[in-house]
């Protein structure tokens, strides 16, 4: 995958484009990250639409690399809160596992992200933050 292609994806996703993200996955895709099954695109497009009723959400990359078979890159995830999500609602999606975002707060949090590739398509995606 090119970087001009990743772009897209990348924009996309920060323009709330689900259609056209999950659009870049392979059929039965793997898309699991922070123990979230989104490997459907009516999960994908609940789960992103939940949180982004919360947050403004972006994706800035400061390291790419790709090859026929795989993505690799590390990136800020910024975070801003744009109605509370507190704890209780949080539960009620069954997405404990984050953490709750004040109105306003704003959290940024380096990424590294992996993805595997086939015929240029996503085929797994994985996810580590780091501090």
């Amino acid at each position: 995958m090119e970087r001009a292609d990743y772009d897209r994806y990348a924009q996309a996703f920060n323009d709330r484009d689900y259609d056209t993200v999950f659009d870049f996955y392979a059929p039965g895709a793997s898309i699991r990250f922070f123990g979230v099954d989104l490997g459907t695109r009516e999960a994908f497009k609940r789960f992103y639409g939940f949180l982004h009723a919360h947050v403004i959400e972006t994706l800035t990359i400061e390291r790419f690399a790709s090859s026929a078979d795989l993505v690799a890159l590390e990136g800020i995830i910024r975070v801003e809160g744009v109605k509370d999500l507190d704890a209780a609602a949080l539960a009620a999606q069954g997405l404990d596992q984050f953490a709750p975002i004040a109105k306003g707060q704003v959290q940024e949090m380096r990424q590294y992200i992996h993805y595997r590739v086939a015929d240029g398509k996503f085929t797994s995606v994985g996810c580590a933050i780091v501090g």
